[in-house]
């Protein structure tokens, strides 16, 4: 991966020498932090997430999983800030450290370890350094580790604060302290309600106080004010001496388990007396174990630290062992309010799946565990089977706005659910899941859309009054992509009657032959029937040639390709529609212009200072994990060639852009396959 190859393409730094320093593969620095100009990045354990501030020991703010409530924008639930159980406050000699104290700030995200650190210097008196971890094997668990050098004898106070966001009322704190024989465990401790008082929200946390230097330090608690209040400690350091100490919290809701409030201190209690250093070990194994399914990218190293920022990204999104799925912005943030949309079953799902199956698993058991309120969405709508909301939170209900058209239109996310059923099966063979969980998922989306179709004679079997996936498209006919995902889905649950000796319901191979495709007199797909060629928002047309398979004809593909490549405007278009373009081309053969539409994807929407993707190019609403997926999938499935099918993973033949040596891609699979590319 030390090859300059291309240099003039490539986004390089600049060493005071005048020499170029090439990208770490594993580490983003900030260089020159600015405030002003600084979006934060994000530490996750596809739990709780953590996002960064340029401002010393401060959190933009601290998202949990799965907690809604329904305030704020469109009548529906959204996504809740979590207490802010990292934010810290240090002063030296009596003066509190801020911006202006903090000198030379330089932060740094450690992907491999999941750790982002920020460091700096105050004046002729200390350097001082904090890292941030959300903990990967505690799912509930932060930490917060400070490490302070004195350049001369100083006096420090550290203290540990316990805020509430806005949003959340009858705010009650707590401060205890435990006594055992050889520790004491001090409490800082906040319960809440959400806005209609739906859930009860709780953080707590504590210090974990360096062994090697004698006794503990006295704390002190403090309240401020309702929203507010802290525990502090003070000590001397000489000159010349490090000292070190850290702040575990813990947050959960009534969402996550039943007595959240002593399950928060008693999360606290227990990372507590496991200790930093074993902490931080079992943290870093985790990680390890994920890294174990990795893409290695030789002759283009700042594509190298992209890829795994993204990978980064989604593995920090998504947790084994849930029935969690992410939303577009992941726990970045309470971007479109922490819905769950096609973004994850389309875009995300299929590079996690074939990296980490477990970690698809919970994906698909999100939507498993909300088939009955799809059963009943459909019945209302006057369907049979099952029609899965636009936007969906943690219910399973149609979360979308009433002022937006997608919540009763879009119907192609119900086929996108089906189809990550059977991808899930495809790459797994686990037939039981499929008896178990996928076949009550695949029949019952059958079922929707054999009753959504119209019967209008053979090859007339149309699907109308639909916003299509390009959502440009509102209230239109026999679009393509939903058209020809809906035949995907009917076709995929008939396999899979038949798989599990289950006679298939005979009408909906009849359906799924009959619903039409439209075309162009040229033979160029048309995006819908009343298409004439204007600008489209994201892929349509294109997504019939990967993933659905519908279009194989290379010289077919090429064309609808050409078409529909000069119909992306150059701005307000997410990055996903340009990693079909790369995928595509990838795939027959063109590396060069894969690696057009591969760099087109996402460079333009990079902010500082960590390269956070944003949904479109000059966004401000990072971080955009729908786009992570969309281009992790063009160098998986693109230039990697892997492909899902019936039997397995398979590797079809691609191209690599010219200067790329090799491409290699590891742990794929459940059974953990290496597959190389040169």
């Amino acid at each position: 991966m030390k090859s300059i190859f291309g240099i003039g393409l490539l986004l390089l730094f600049m060493l005071p020498s005048g020499l170029t320093a090439q990208p770490d593969p594993w580490k983003i620095s900030s260089g020159k932090t600015d405030p002003s100009n600084y979006y934060g990045i994000t530490v996750a354990n596809g739990m709780i997430g953590i996002v960064s501030a340029p401002e010393p020991f401060k959190v933009k703010e601290v998202v949990l999983a799965g907690a809604y409530d329904l305030y704020g924008r469109g009548r529906v639930s959204n996504f809740l800030r979590s207490f802010n159980l990292l934010n810290m406050r240090l002063e030296i000699d009596g003066r509190n450290i801020g911006n202006a104290e903090a000198t030379g700030m330089h932060q740094e995200l450690d992907m491999k370890k999941a750790a982002f650190t920020s460091s700096f210097e105050y004046s002729d008196k200390a350097s001082v350094s904090y890292t941030c971890y959300s903990l990967r094997q505690l799912p509930f668990t932060v930490l917060m580790d400070i490490s302070i050098t004195a350049k001369k004898d100083i006096l420090i106070s550290g203290a540990s604060v316990m805020e509430a966001p806005d949003a959340l009322k009858d705010v009650q704190n707590y401060y205890n302290e435990i006594d055992r024989p050889h520790t004491r465990i001090q409490l800082l401790t906040s319960s809440a309600k959400s806005p209609t008082g739906k859930l009860l929200m709780c953080a707590s946390n504590t210090f974990l106080f360096p062994e090697q230097h004698g006794e503990e330090p006295r704390v002190i608690h403090e309240m401020w004010d309702n929203n507010m209040h802290l525990m502090k400690f003070s000590r001397k350091i000489k000159a010349g001496e490090t000292y070190r100490f850290s702040i575990a919290g813990s947050s959960l809701t009534s969402a996550h388990h039943d007595d959240p409030l002593n399950e928060a201190e008693r999360a606290t209690i227990f990372a507590k007396l496991e200790g930093r250093e074993r902490l931080l070990q079992f943290h870093t194994r985790a990680w390890e174990e994920l890294w174990k399914s990795d893409i290695l990218i030789e002759g283009d190293p700042q594509a190298q630290q992209d890829i795994h920022s993204m990978l980064y990204h989604l593995y920090s999104f998504s947790r084994e062992g849930t029935a969690l799925s992410p939303s577009p912005m992941g726990l970045s943030g309470l971007g479109y309010n922490g819905h769950v949309f096609w973004d994850t079953e389309l875009w995300m799902f299929p590079a996690i799946l074939v990296l980490h199956p477990e970690l698809a698993k919970s994906m698909i058991e999100y939507r498993y565990q909300r088939l009955d309120a799809a059963k009943r969405n459909a019945f209302s709508k006057g369907y049979k089977g099952a029609m899965f909301p636009w936007e969906s939170a943690a219910s399973g209900v149609e979360e979308t706005p009433v002022w937006a058209l997608s919540g009763p239109f879009e119907h192609h996310i119900t086929a996108c659910v089906g189809i990550a059923a059977w991808n899930y099966y495809c790459v797994t063979q686990d037939r039981e899941w499929l008896k178990e969980k996928g076949w009550p998922i695949l029949s019952a989306t059958a079922d929707f859309w054999a009753s959504r179709v119209e019967r209008n004679g053979p090859g007339q079997y149309d699907i109308k009054n639909v916003v299509a996936s390009d959502e440009w498209a509102e209230n239109v006919d026999n679009d393509a992509f939903t058209n020809a995902a809906a035949r995907a889905n009917l076709r995929f649950a008939a396999e899979a009657a038949k798989l599990l000796g289950i006679t298939p319901d005979p009408d909906w191979t009849k359906v799924a032959d009959n619903i039409p495709i439209l075309h162009f007199p040229d033979g160029v797909t048309k995006e819908h029937a009343a298409y004439a060629g204007e600008g489209i928002k994201q892929a349509d047309v294109n997504l019939l040639a990967y993933p659905l398979k519908e279009i194989t004809d290379p010289q077919a593909i090429r064309k609808d390709l050409e078409y529909y490549e000069t119909r992306v405007p150059g701005e307000g278009t997410p990055a996903m529609t340009q990693a079909v373009f790369t995928t595509l081309y990838a795939r027959l053969g063109d590396g060069a212009k894969a690696y057009h539409w591969f760099r087109e994807a996402y460079l333009p929407n990079l902010n500082p200072p960590f390269r956070v993707i944003a949904e479109t190019r000059g966004g401000s609403n990072p971080y955009f994990a729908t786009g992570a997926g969309g281009i992790l999938q063009s160098v998986l499935m693109g230039f990697g060639g892997l492909e899902i099918t019936p039997k397995g993973l398979v590797q079809l033949k691609s191209a690599l852009p010219g200067h790329w040596k090799s491409l290699t891609i590891t742990g794929v699979g459940p059974g953990k396959k290496t597959y190389i590319v040169r």
